[in-house]
């Protein structure tokens, strides 16, 4: 995958050290705030320039884990900064092609565990995206596990499940999740192999295909074996195979994400038609 050809998003955030820093993001004082700190510094017999100069210092270091900062060329970062912003230019265009306006999600990289607007969330749990913060988290952790525990490897297996991340920021932004939610709070069948929340998960598959298809056309970066990557990387975490892995036996009316092959069908239906259209599992028959 010639990942590289994609622009770098600005809405990631380093969250592995001691502290949080936004990449691209950063700025300093605004004007009004200059002038201030020159009054003030007239009115205390000080020379402003200095003191913007100690600010400027301070600013800089501000959030910077100094544990773990990574490197310039970390290579695992730039490219999660690559995917998402392909993510962010597809979306924003396909918004607009239907006249609604696309907001950026924030991606955030974590070690161990963090605190979002869902709660606390330890690495255990996988990549995930709260929809109260409207944030993706991720421990790059995961990518190592999907390569190790479920032999899933490739960028484009990567690719693919920050894009099913991102998917679910799609569906809070067209109110999908808000109509999950609320269909929860009436008692309504959530789990199962046909419940809301597999159509909830395979349609966020389906919006991911959606979204290689664009970034396919617009960027000619897939190379061969890298759809395979992919579609290996949906059968890898298919309820289906992680209960037969975990407990010996599958349970169908546990099931939360849907099987291997419906994810595997669902991201190649969003692949094939670029359509988000096509992705309502919601309303299909079959699963």
């Amino acid at each position: 995958m010639r990942w590289k050809r994609a622009r770098r998003s600005d809405n990631v955030v380093e969250a592995r050290g001691s502290g949080a820093r936004r990449f691209g993001g950063g700025k300093g004082l605004s004007l009004g705030g200059v002038a201030v700190v020159v009054i003030v510094g007239l009115l205390m017999g000080q020379d402003p320039l200095q003191i913007l100069a100690q600010l400027a210092g301070q600013t800089s270091s501000l959030g910077q884990p100094q544990a773990e900062r990574p490197a310039a060329n970390d290579e695992q970062l730039q490219f999660v900064r690559a995917i998402l912003g392909d993510t962010e230019d597809t979306w924003r265009a396909l918004f607009q092609s239907a006249n609604r306006q696309y907001r950026d999600p924030t991606l955030v990289l974590f070690r161990g565990g963090i605190n979002s607007a869902c709660g606390f969330a330890s690495s255990a749990v996988g990549p995930f995206y709260c929809p109260g913060d409207r944030r993706v988290y991720l421990d790059l952790e995961f990518f190592r596990e999907l390569e190790q525990r479920f032999a899933a490897t490739g960028d484009f297996a990567q690719a693919y499940v920050i894009a099913h991340e991102v998917g679910h920021h799609v569906q809070t932004l067209l109110g999908v999740s808000a109509k999950v939610n609320a269909a929860r709070q009436r008692g309504e069948r959530m789990e199962g192999d046909s419940g809301l929340l597999v159509r909830q998960e395979l349609q966020a598959d389906c919006l991911a295909g959606v979204w290689a298809h664009h970034a396919q056309q617009r960027l000619d970066w897939l190379e061969p074996g890298d759809l395979e990557e992919a579609l290996n990387a949906a059968n890898a975490i298919g309820d289906d195979r992680l209960q037969q892995q975990a407990r010996g036996q599958v349970v169908p009316d546990s099931f939360t994400h849907g099987s291997s092959a419906q994810r595997m069908r669902w991201f190649n239906t969003g692949f094939e038609q670029g359509n988000v259209k096509r992705c309502d599992t919601f309303q299909s028959a079959r699963l």
